[in-house]
């Protein structure tokens, strides 16, 4: 420092800043003879208890070049900022933020606008949420040496609402029931049994496919499709939609199907009428007032005895029993009326016996060609070619007739349920028709004439008549 200098401090003025993350220096008083040394600067410094952060390479560049730095408020040391933790968050395994309903895009680039909303299906047990927890951030350092302190992050809480549980740590949020996952007010996590639509089902709503219960309080409306793994209740129609449940199906305002409709419960099936349509019940079948020109399918019995009561058109198969007011019709109608075996196992022996024929008229042509082969063999015009045909051709008949032996025991087994059918029976309250038709297990009866209250059964290997009481 120049000769008769006054103290350094008279020439250098050491600052920090209020957060103590900064220490200045700054060259006053001084003149172009001004000198200073590192080890001033470090004694100046160490004063003002700066001993974090030091910038020592530019001590050195203002003792080389004191001229440079005069007037200049230069940054000399720097503090380690504190880092605040970070809040905690919950993260679910559906966006519901993310509300807007939009169409389903298919691969083809075409739109779905069927597929309109999407219902945040979840079993018992699963897993709807997880919590993660803030963390506890990291302290600053002062250029004076202290610490500085941070604040920890904000921990997350799930806001439980019903039908929902967290584990004993409170990081996983599970659903107590099979439902529909909901975001209700206060942002509470709710799981409910029922997705309800106040109002047609529409393309405001869209196909539905649920894991509970699904309420339509208005119509469903051709092309729709509703599946339900509980109930499905209708209080209006339903058109030419789709509508499947694992247990039952209720109809109020019945079913114009167009011929289009599909409606299939696990259990029961309700409806004030049914037109046009294919309804399968896995146990009953309840009609108040008709069923026109349908297929029914019931497990049980399908009961259509109502103040109306009718069954005109169609097929009506059930494993024990039909009672219907009117079958029929004076236009003699074909209607055709199947008991006395589960409705799977008569439609399954149908098939059977087309396959069956369809094996015969193969399994002829396959004789035809091998008669052919071995006619030229006896003739020893058989080359190589045609002995491999032969030999595929005799692999191709034990295989085909395996496979009628297979099918014909399987017809079997279905004929002899279908002569199990003693208890079933078809019951006319009031009058069946001539056209329609009486299947009981094995055994047919057509109606020709009118008759007024009547029970029909199986006895003595026949279906027999009897009133009805």
């Amino acid at each position: 420092m120049q000769e008769r200098s006054m103290p350094a401090d008279y020439y250098i003025t050491i600052s920090i800043s209020d957060d103590k993350l900064s220490a200045f220096l700054l060259v006053n008083n001084a003149d172009d003879s001004f000198k200073v040394t590192v080890g001033q600067l470090e004694d100046l410094i160490n004063a003002n208890h700066i001993v974090h952060g030091l910038n020592r390479s530019l001590l050195e560049q203002i003792s080389s070049n004191p001229k440079s730095f005069f007037h200049q408020k230069v940054t000399i040391a720097s503090g380690t900022q504190p880092q605040e933790g970070q809040n905690g968050y919950i993260k679910y395994i559906y966006d519901f933020d993310n509300e807007e309903k939009k169409p389903l895009e298919l691969e083809d680039g075409r739109v779905n606008y069927k597929e309109v909303i999407s219902i945040h299906n979840v079993k018992k047990g699963q897993l709807i949420g997880q919590r993660f927890p803030a963390t506890e951030g990291t302290p600053g350092k002062a250029v004076t040496g202290e610490s500085i302190f941070t604040k920890a992050g904000k921990e997350a809480r799930f806001k439980l609402g019903k039908n929902v549980i967290t584990d004993a740590d409170q990081m996983g949020l599970y659903a107590v029931i099979d439902g529909m996952v909901v975001k209700t007010d206060r942002d509470k996590i709710n799981v409910f049994p029922i997705y309800e639509v106040n109002g047609n089902l529409d393309y405001n709503i869209g196909n539905i496919d649920f894991i509970g219960t699904v309420v339509i309080r208005g119509n469903v409306l051709p092309g729709f499709k509703i599946r339900a793994a509980g109930d499905i209740r209708v209080t209006g129609g339903v058109e030419a939609a789709e509508l499947e449940a694992d247990g039952s199906i209720e109809i109020n305002a019945g079913i114009v199907g167009q011929n289009k409709a599909h409606v299939k419960a696990g259990r029961n099936v309700k409806s004030s009428f049914i037109q046009d349509a294919i309804v399968e019940a896995g146990e009953e079948l309840n009609v108040s007032q008709s069923i026109m020109h349908s297929t029914i399918r019931a497990g049980k019995a399908v009961n259509c005895n109502g103040s109306k009561g009718l069954i005109v058109g169609g097929t009506i198969q059930a494993g024990e029993r039909v009672t219907a007011r009117t079958i029929g019709n004076s236009m003699s109608t074909a209607t055709v009326i199947e008991v006395g075996v589960l409705p799977e196992l008569r439609n399954e022996m149908i098939q059977l016996r087309n396959q069956l024929k369809t094996h015969m008229e193969n399994l002829d042509k396959t004789d035809k060609a091998l008669a052919l082969l071995d006619q030229l063999a006896a003739s020893g015009q058989l080359g190589p070619d045609k002995v491999a045909m032969r030999i595929k051709l005799n692999h191709t008949k034990k295989q085909a007739l395996e496979e009628q032996s297979t099918i014909k025991d399987r017809i079997l087994e279905i004929e002899k349920s279908l002569e199990d059918s003693e208890k079933s029976k078809v019951e006319v309250i009031s009058t069946i028709y001539g056209g329609a038709k009486i299947v009981i297990g094995r055994y047919t009866k057509f109606i020709k004439d009118p008759t007024n209250r009547m029970t029909f059964r199986l006895s003595e290997g026949d279906i027999s008549m009897s009133a009805y009481v």
